[in-house]
């Protein structure tokens, strides 16, 4: 089971809230955890800044050095200015991408927690079933998507599915295997104390579940946006993946850029959410040790 590192203290941890007989701000032990735990919170804001302004700079210096065209990469000031003076039209085509991308987050991991859990009470059925998912799971995007178009029209509704569908896939079968790798003595234990199937799913193996479902959430997070868009390539007129074939075609590398930084930007957003969820529902796994 993976851990993850939070920023709230660990009872039992020295000096922790809550913790019977915690020593005081003066206690060298309380005041030694308190720094490590503020240099690590101070760790994962910095460097994650730094990386982004040292790959900003990158990019200018390659464009200044190798003297770029504009019309193949702008600077970053160029796409900076056009993220300002072209704000509206942006969000203007970003909230459908934003809405897109969330339904089809909802529905397909929804769909994958529903068909994961029928597959670890019925053997059968996912010997059956689930080569089939990973065959479906392996036609690239690019081809599902001009046939839902197909089916479901010109509408929000393939894009949904698109996105949908790409959250399916890692959401079961992380799913499965958190299902499934559940503790034997545990669920022994269940089975002696006459644990029906629904007490032994919801008491054991869907708590077991927990972290590896939220691993593949944040992949999730990630890759319903990149359905969404994809799915706007396909006949859409509004969107982001549509602002970014028009830019595309009228050599508007400005305009292409910033469409591509608001949509990792919506990636970002849905990561922070998710991981913020991760850790309101998830509180008994210990802090990272440093």
């Amino acid at each position: 089971m993976n851990t993850r590192s939070i920023d709230t203290a660990v009872p039992g941890a020295p000096g922790a809230p809550g913790t019977i007989g915690a020593p005081t701000s003066a206690d060298p032990e309380y005041l030694a955890w308190a720094a490590a735990r503020q240099k690590r919170i101070w760790r994962r804001r910095i460097l994650p800044a730094l990386g982004i302004v040292g790959l900003i700079a990158l990019w200018w210096l390659v464009i200044v050095a190798f003297g770029v065209k504009p019309f193949i990469a702008p600077t970053p000031w160029a796409v900076l200015e056009t993220l300002y003076a072209k704000r509206d039209v942006l969000l203007d085509n970003l909230l459908p991408t934003a809405f897109e991308a969330a339904g089809g987050f909802v529905l397909g991991n929804l769909a994958a927690i529903a068909v994961a859990t029928v597959f670890v009470h019925n053997k059968t059925l996912q010997d059956i079933f689930f080569p089939v998912v990973l065959m479906f799971n392996a036609v690239p995007l690019v081809a599902k998507a001009p046939v839902l178009v197909l089916i479901m029209g010109n509408g929000m509704e393939p894009k949904i599915t698109i996105a949908a569908l790409v959250c399916f896939f890692p959401t079961l079968v992380n799913m499965v295997r958190g299902l499934e790798s559940v503790n034997p003595q545990a669920m022994e234990l269940m089975r002696v104390l006459s644990a029906s199937k629904t007490e032994i799913f919801f008491r054991l193996r869907l708590l077991n579940a927990l972290p590896y479902l939220f691993s593949a959430l944040r992949i999730a997070a990630s890759m319903c946006v990149i359905g969404a868009v994809v799915g706007e390539w396909v006949g859409a007129t509004v969107g982001i993946g549509a602002m970014i074939l028009q830019a595309t075609f009228n050599f508007d590398s400005p305009l292409l850029y910033a469409a591509i930084v608001m949509s990792a930007t919506l990636s970002g957003l849905f990561f922070l959410l998710v991981t913020l969820a991760e850790r309101w529902v998830i509180r008994w796994q210990p802090e990272a040790a440093p």
